[in-house]
């Protein structure tokens, strides 16, 4: 096996007012306790969409009774994965995309599609998220607020969901190129959650 490369962060932080996905609930994060206010020990508050920053999807965020983040394979979240670079395509993906761009062989696909901080990314339509499941893929990951088109999101995320497809959002792909890495990806556990932030890191093989 060839060397690997220091551990990059890949994680959106969750921060006070933070962009967040239209109509989620803004996060907030705040001093409850504080020693340089004479407290006896510092403590914070925070509230969040589970949806906000880097997070992990549960199938019950789309699929009535579906399961919830606890029910999530963590043996997707861990391996090895490939870097796609897809930004400046500006459309939605489709199943020839997938087949002209992302190679075969790998579980773990992430989608590099933000060319700036304005620019939404490209999206999958079913026919690209179809295709990743015909490959086996087991986790699909990207850089934006969704892997779908904001005006109909339900088909892509069935479609990933219900084949027990992990869909990682919100990654922060910009100090990575395209190309083969290590992925650890971590949710916080909250049963019956549809979804829950996470710590997302790479590291590229040799």
């Amino acid at each position: 096996m060839g060397e690997r490369g220091p551990w990059i962060d890949v994680t959106t932080p969750l921060a006070d007012g933070m962009a967040v996905y239209p109509g989620d609930p803004e996060v907030r994060v705040r001093r409850v306790l504080d020693m340089e206010r004479g407290d006896p020990f510092t403590l914070s508050a925070m509230e969040a969409g589970l949806h906000s920053g880097t997070h992990v999807e549960a199938p019950v965020h789309f699929i009535p009774g579906g399961g919830g983040i606890e029910t999530t394979d963590l043996a997707a979240l861990l391996g090895d994965a490939v870097v796609v670079d897809v930004r400046g395509f500006g459309h939605e993906l489709t199943s020839a995309d997938i087949g002209r761009l992302v190679p075969e062989g790998y579980e773990r696909v992430l989608f590099r599609g933000l060319s700036g901080p304005e620019d939404g990314g490209p999206v999958l339509t079913r026919g690209a998220a179809e295709e990743l499941v015909r490959r086996g893929v087991r986790l699909v990951g990207i850089d934006s607020h969704s892997v779908a088109p904001d005006d109909d999101p339900g088909p892509v995320h069935v479609a990933l969901l219900e084949a027990g497809v992990v869909i990682v959002v919100g990654l922060d792909l910009r100090r990575v190129d395209a190309g083969p890495y290590e992925l650890i990806c971590l949710p916080l556990l909250i049963p019956g959650a549809d979804g829950a932030p996470a710590r997302a890191l790479l590291r590229l093989r040799g």
